[in-house]
């Protein structure tokens, strides 16, 4: 848990203030092309003579601050419609589950490709492409957080006490549905990560010479038998920042249920 933590804390800190940790340019050429791991480039540099720990570093800025983007659209989005289907039910709340059945039939990386495509490539994009995928999930989380607590005897006294809906869903019904949303949240924020970097990989996200996390491992494809770095070292931070966020996730749920 600790651990876990110390590892988001780091990669948040990368994103929002990367000339802490890499004063240097992501894009300026600092050394020999393909250099190893060494004191001097932590990381190595890349085709061009880059150094890959700076442009690692530096392309956190745009995987998590895009992965950020990409959960608040699926929570505010998802949210909102979960809150409507369970609180007002009959027609309203079977239009809304369906379109969300809809959205759960489509695979997320096919549904994010088609709404990025529809946009156009590039990393805000890309974070509303992703965010859209994760509407339904949020959708179905909290309308179903949304009827379980509506049952409960607080909320029927409020109503018989002369509350109005919208009263006892801000005051009642929306506060103690909250931890599992945001444990939802933690979650979406490690697999809006894998899909951005996915994305980039592809081609589909920020474009050269961007140091976006996928794109990186993009860009070292070509040169795993002789410069394992480029490919290793950047996938492995993706993975270690994954692994965190989901461990937390994992932690908030279980205070929740406790």
């Amino acid at each position: 848990m600790v651990l876990s933590a110390l590892v988001l804390l780091l990669a948040l800190a990368w994103a929002l203030l990367p000339q802490l940790f890499a004063g240097q340019s992501p894009t300026a050429t600092v050394g020999p092309a393909l250099q190893a791991p060494s004191a001097a480039h932590w990381f190595g540099t890349d085709s061009t003579g880059r150094d890959l720990y700076t442009r690692v570093v530096h392309g956190a800025s745009h995987s998590i601050l895009a992965a950020t983007v990409a959960v608040t659209v699926g929570l505010i989005a998802g949210t909102t419609l979960g809150v409507i289907a369970g609180s007002l039910g009959g027609l309203v709340e079977d239009a809304i589950m369906r379109l969300v059945d809809v959205l759960l039939a489509i695979p997320g990386l096919l549904l994010s490709l088609s709404v990025v495509i529809l946009l156009g490539f590039g990393t805000t994009n890309a974070a509303i492409a992703v965010g859209v995928t994760s509407i339904a999930t949020f959708a179905r989380l909290s309308r179903s957080r949304v009827l379980a607590v509506r049952r409960s005897e607080y909320v029927e006294a409020a109503f018989g006490s002369g509350g109005t809906l919208p009263g006892i869903l801000w005051r009642h019904v929306l506060p103690n549905s909250a931890a599992p949303v945001v444990a939802l949240a933690a979650l979406q924020l490690g697999s809006a990560i894998l899909q951005i970097s996915t994305l980039g990989f592809l081609g589909y996200g920020a474009p050269p010479p961007t140091p976006e996390w996928g794109l990186l491992i993009a860009e070292g494809r070509d040169y795993v038998a002789t410069a394992w770095w480029l490919t290793l070292l950047p996938g492995l931070v993706v993975a270690a920042v994954v692994l965190a966020t989901n461990r937390l996730s994992t932690a908030i749920g279980q205070e929740d249920q406790a």
